[in-house]
């Protein structure tokens, strides 16, 4: 039985809670500088705080079958679908990035605010819809995990600022990237590179 500090809903939360505590240490002059690839830092914060939100809006969203039986094979099929349609991606952390209004801060505190109590009011672990289909919300999850994770470190790249993921949440977003890695055929490249074998690949990434 898996202690209840280790759940996906508890990682999720210390990690989001972690993510607001970031935000709110960014200078007030960084936000308009850069963030990641196209996105300027609000951009970049915008899209992570995307994580909490699709919680939020998933968590109502619930069907009785699950079509994705594993994280990875959510993860592998929505890389998939984002990469048909990158300038859609980009405008959408642009949005975000918008939506966050006058005081950003607040914002994401106040949206995973929001996103917590409704995952305390929610018991069990229910299928919800997502955009790859039906999948059990503890899954789900993990996936929030990961990308709070590595938006958290992007936003450190760009602004300077140390970020230390917390514990739990790094080793769940590493497992889910050597799941991803197995899947696509690349988890050779991986060990081997894990264990100072051989260089990884140029270009490689899971994402």
């Amino acid at each position: 039985m898996s202690h209840p500090d280790s759940t996906p809903r508890a990682i999720f939360s210390v990690t989001a809670h972690a993510f607001a505590d970031q935000v709110a240490r960014i200078p007030a002059d960084a936000w308009a500088g850069p963030g990641l690839g196209e996105w300027d830092l609000r951009a970049l914060v915008g899209h992570a705080s995307r994580s909490p939100v699709t919680v939020l809006t998933y968590l109502p969203r619930r069907i009785a079958t699950a079509a994705v039986t594993s994280v990875a094979q959510y993860y592998d099929a929505a890389v998939t679908m984002m990469a048909a349609d990158p300038a859609a991606v980009t405008e959408r952390g642009r949005q975000a990035g918008a939506a966050l209004g006058q005081d950003p801060v607040g914002a994401v505190r106040d949206v995973v605010a929001q996103c917590l109590t409704a995952l305390d009011a929610t018991t069990g672990d229910p299928i919800i819809e997502t955009i790859v289909g039906g999948m059990h919300l503890e899954q789900y999850l993990v996936t929030r995990i990961f990308e709070l994770v590595v938006h958290g470190l992007d936003i450190a790249a760009a602004t300077g600022q140390p970020y230390e993921p917390p514990a739990p949440a790094l080793a769940e977003s590493l497992r889910l990237a050597v799941d991803v890695a197995v899947l696509r055929g690349q988890g050779v490249d991986l060990l081997l590179a894990l264990t100072g074998r051989r260089a990884l690949p140029e270009g490689f990434s899971v994402v």
